[in-house]
């Protein structure tokens, strides 16, 4: 059994600054997209704020949000 240790949290009275967090990437309908996993696709549809929809050609996969392994072209 691992355990995963929670993340750092920033002190205000810290002088250095607060860690910045990269921007959650947004998808549209029709955006190309590559997976690490799968290739090159085509998202189809938005169906959360969490899960998208994507075309791969062989077969049509749902992302779910951190899209870690998604890379917009």
């Amino acid at each position: 059994m691992t355990r995963q240790s929670a993340p750092r949290r920033h002190l205000s009275t810290s002088p250095f600054n607060a860690p910045v967090a990269p921007p959650a990437k947004r998808f549209a309908p029709g955006d190309r997209v590559s997976h690490d996993r799968y290739g090159l696709g085509k998202v189809i549809e938005i169906e959360s704020e969490n899960t998208i929809l994507v075309d791969f050609g062989v077969r049509e996969v749902r992302i779910a949000s951190p899209y870690t392994r998604l890379h917009m072209l």
